[in-house]
């Protein structure tokens, strides 16, 4: 086992050094195992085969965010599950699949904490945040311009001391001569804009859960 993980963290290293042999060789040692588990679950084969791409490159794009506390085995079988949950919605079937992949070791399924990763700690995925920050991102320069352009500085300065200076209401408040009713006023109505803004671009549930009516 302690060899797996060091061969694991030795090809991450490597290609993180942009070696093509590396990653090659990563696809060669999970291909099969994450075809093996998804195929087992649809039942075909090309669906399947794209399914393992999608979850290959999802690792790819999350590699900068892994830091190894999670086996690589592992983690690969959570985008896979991701992606397989991914697919069965595209097609308007009920994700009912167990998350849990193959073990290397023993032949046989991940220990029960390891397989019980659900669907909405998949949604969570470093892939997934990166979409969620770049949402949020969007919205807030949305609506910092709105109110660029109708001359509401009070506002922005409120959110600036909140939200990037990080003090709270009461300080935010004394500094800008404002009551503290205001200040949470002000913010009340910051993150209902960006709700709304966020809900506007009608993203996947599963990315923010916690926007859906």
């Amino acid at each position: 086992m302690a060899e797996n993980s060091e061969a694991d963290e030795f090809l991450i290293r490597q290609i993180r050094q942009g070696d093509s042999d590396a990653w090659q060789a990563l696809i060669d040692r999970y291909e099969g195992r994450l075809l093996a588990y998804t195929d087992s679950r649809i039942r075909n084969r090309a669906a399947s085969e794209d399914i393992v791409q999608e979850a290959f490159v999802g690792f790819l794009i999350s590699l900068p965010n892994y830091d190894g506390s999670r086996p690589l085995e592992s983690y690969l079988f959570s985008i896979c599950a991701y992606k397989l949950t991914d697919h069965l919605r595209r097609e308007g079937r009920r994700p009912s699949i167990q998350m849990h992949g193959r073990s290397s070791s023993h032949g046989g399924d991940i220990e029960p904490a390891a397989s019980q990763r659900m669907a909405s700690s998949i949604a969570r995925s470093v892939e997934r945040k990166q979409i969620e920050a770049d949402a949020v991102r969007s919205a807030i320069a949305e609506q910092i311009d709105r109110w660029k352009r109708s001359d509401n500085w009070e506002k922005l300065r409120t959110i600036e001391l909140l939200y990037v200076a990080g003090v709270n209401n009461k300080t935010a408040a004394e500094q800008l001569g404002l009551t503290e009713q205001q200040v949470a006023n002000y913010k009340s109505d910051f993150q209902i804009r960006l709700k709304s803004i966020i809900k506007r671009m009608e993203l996947d549930e599963d990315v923010f859960p916690e926007l859906a009516d």
